[in-house]
């Protein structure tokens, strides 16, 4: 079954290459030109994928991959054309998976994009067998893909659920910031340690009642993280 890709970026000639190109590669792509736009077809459709671009009319990237995020964990990819680690550091946090910054190669969005579809189709693949841990009043159903905390679901990103799920897994154990950057991200990822630890702390908010004082992702000062048991 292909695979479902949208683009969004105000520069035609861009989505034109980009989509020429996946679509060798036996991909359905589709295109917005806008926030608005984008989003609409986001609610309407079940995309595998999303390359987002930063500036775009009406609503920005961050502000487009924020609201996705309100109702969908599908994998963000933004374009940016500013190379500061800022901009980087701002999209992951309103909640992208990854970033590119431009101008790009081609192959590289192809292999980045490759490399998320694969860690996604090995975790849905994990999940035939489902699994839910309990840690406290916290539910992780790790075939859903869903945390629930007392009564409440708490809405996490594909990422913010990957370290949760791979800590609450293997309880007590120290992980490195290098560690979850290469068995979350992958080794092919380019980014540093200061990924890891913008998303530990958007977990934090989320499933902490206290994210100051954690009961659940703690920090072994100097080492990394880990779950406490």
């Amino acid at each position: 079954m292909s695979k479902r890709v949208l683009v969004v970026d105000d520069e035609k000639l861009i989505v034109k290459g980009i989509r020429f190109s996946l679509e060798q590669d036996g991909m359905e792509v589709d295109a917005a030109y806008d926030g608005e736009e984008a989003l609409k077809l986001i609610r309407e459709n079940n995309y595998d994928m999303i390359l987002l671009d930063v500036m775009l009319p009406k609503y920005d990237g961050f502000e487009v991959c924020q609201r996705v995020r309100e109702f969908s964990d599908v994998p963000v990819i933004m374009l940016t054309a500013k190379g500061d680690d800022m901009n980087k550091i701002l999209g992951l946090e309103y909640g992208a998976d990854d970033y590119i910054t431009k101008p790009f190669n081609i192959l590289e969005v192809k292999a980045r994009i490759k490399a998320i579809m694969r860690r996604v189709g090995k975790r849905d693949a994990d999940g035939e067998n489902p699994k839910v841990l309990v840690k406290g009043d916290m539910k992780i159903d790790c075939e859903s893909r869903r945390v629930t905390i007392g009564e409440k679901e708490v809405n996490l990103t594909a990422k913010e659920f990957d370290l949760l799920e791979l800590l609450a897994m293997n309880p007590n154990k120290v992980y490195s910031r290098e560690n979850l950057l290469n068995i979350v991200w992958g080794y092919e990822y380019p980014g540093d340690a200061r990924t890891v630890d913008v998303h530990i702390r958007r977990l934090r908010e989320k499933v902490e009642a206290n994210p100051s004082d954690p009961k659940y992702v703690y920090t072994k000062w100097g080492v990394g993280y880990y779950f406490r048991g």
